[in-house]
């Protein structure tokens, strides 16, 4: 075959997906987490043949929980892997946007399967079936004890951070809310109750209640359908719970402004506005590159005489507190100063008009004359429409260039007419001692007017 010398070896979809795991397990840090994510995927085969065992969807609906754990694991791998690689040509600004997606991947795949669990609880409303306890309480159990343990053992930065930055959740309020009350009685209980608390260690101890009290009224009265009250309330739990950190990453994607820095993101650039040299900031944009980190770009206007190395440092210095990925694109002002003109100037610049429009009167105006009143005469029938026999009307002006020097000027030379170019020029202008001529375009009408040598006017 062929022999392609330096060709590059193009590897696989699952190839370079490889070749990436490869160098995020050559990392020590993520042994652990590599060890917590089989202990999830153990963990959560024995809830689904639980779940399937006793026929209870509220335990569906927890072990729901524990998969998105699993998730929060891969985005923990995923940021371990962001810190590793260094900016491309390709992906300029890094790859820090890889584990905000994964941020908004797994909390909309958490809410899809709380919308699940609505539907079959839907569907269980109109025919419960029968609830097995043998292993309800012991698949609860299990899960919230990894659940919690996955949570507290594994620092996951991006979810950290997503759960301090986004809204609170129905559920965080209404804790909260109790918290107070319970403060208010018992303030020593303060340092436990926190006012913002962890919004997943809440909703698995949350959904630990909910099948706790499944279980008591189930052996208690044999009630089923308090399992699927139970899965509707842990799935409402779960969709409110998500919701706010999907919005949140949802607006990093889309490049937004973050809102809590947008006042002083405004202070900054007023600030830029009043450095010496600067004449207006404008195209500013900012926005949000991943998870604690702001880029933005801005143009600043500056005076001509100013240096633009000097008020580049100033800017970027203002501006790098709060962006750390910042572009700055200096231009001076774009006024342009009047300059003189070094070359000669021609002789008909300072001429006030050189061109002459001299308007003629019809040719037609001679025949309509009356030859008794040498008036014109008025037609017999009126014209047709945008017909106009009126003199000037169907006559172009006649423009001529002016190509004699007048008489007054700037120390330029000038002369007489001579007697003849009068004549054949057919108009002459007296007492200036220069004729400035016209030229009528009738060639076979002969000159009337004129000027002699002495300047008086001719018969």
């Amino acid at each position: 075959g062929t022999i392609h010398l330096f060709r590059k070896s193009q590897r696989s979809l699952v190839g370079k997906l490889t070749h990436e795991f490869r160098l995020v397990a050559a990392d020590r840090r993520s042994w652990k987490i590599l060890l917590f994510g089989a202990i999830n995927l153990i963990c959560i085969g024995f809830l689904l043949m639980w779940c399937s065992s006793t026929n209870s969807i509220a335990l569906t609906a927890y072990t729901y929980l524990t998969i998105f754990d699993l998730f929060s694991l891969i985005t923990c791998l995923i940021s371990y892997w962001v810190m590793m690689k260094k900016p491309s040509p390709v992906y300029s600004f890094g790859f820090e946007r890889f584990e905000v997606l994964a941020v908004f991947a797994s909390t909309v795949l958490a809410q899809l399967g709380a919308l699940f669990i609505l539907k079959e609880s839907a569907e269980r409303f109109l025919e419960q079936p029968e609830i097995h306890t043998g292993r309800l309480l012991v698949g609860t159990f299990v899960a919230l004890f990894f659940n919690l343990f996955t949570m507290l053992s594994i620092r996951n930065k991006p979810f950290a951070y997503v759960s301090e930055a986004a809204s609170t959740s129905w559920l965080q309020e209404h804790v909260a809310d109790l918290s107070r009350s319970i403060c208010g009685i018992i303030p020593g209980l303060s340092s436990i109750f926190l006012p913002r608390m962890n919004p997943f260690v809440l909703i698995d101890i949350a959904g630990a209640l909910a099948l706790c009290i499944t279980y008591m009224l189930i052996e208690i009265n044999n009630y089923f359908a308090v399992d699927t009250a139970s899965a509707i309330a842990i799935a409402l739990m779960t969709f409110g719970t998500m919701y706010p950190m999907s919005v949140y990453s949802g607006k990093v994607l889309l490049q937004t402004t973050p809102p809590h820095v947008i006042g002083q993101l405004d202070k900054l650039l007023r600030e830029v506005s009043t450095l010496d040299g600067v004449l207006e900031v404008r195209n500013e944009h900012f926005w949000t590159l991943g998870f604690g980190t702001l880029a933005g770009s801005v143009h600043v206007r500056i005076r001509r005489d100013a240096n633009e190395q000097m008020v580049l440092a100033h800017v970027t210095n203002r501006l790098y507190t709060l962006v750390s990925t910042l572009t700055v694109q200096i231009f001076k002002d774009d006024w342009i100063r009047p300059t003189l003109s070094s070359v000669p100037i021609a002789n008909n610049i300072l001429n006030l008009s050189d061109h002459h429009v001299i308007p003629m009167p019809s040719l037609k105006a001679v025949d309509n004359l009356n030859p008794v009143t040498s008036t014109p005469a008025k037609p017999s029938n009126p014209p047709p429409e945008f017909s106009f026999n009126t003199p000037g009307k169907n006559v172009s002006p006649v423009i001529l260039l002016n190509t004699q020097t007048k008489p007054y000027g700037l120390g330029f030379n000038h002369g007489s007419t001579p007697y003849s170019s009068v004549l054949n020029q057919g108009l002459g202008i007296p007492g200036m001692g220069a004729a400035q001529g016209f030229r009528t375009g009738f060639t076979n009408v002969p000159s009337r007017y004129g000027t002699n040598a002495r300047g008086q006017p001719r018969p």
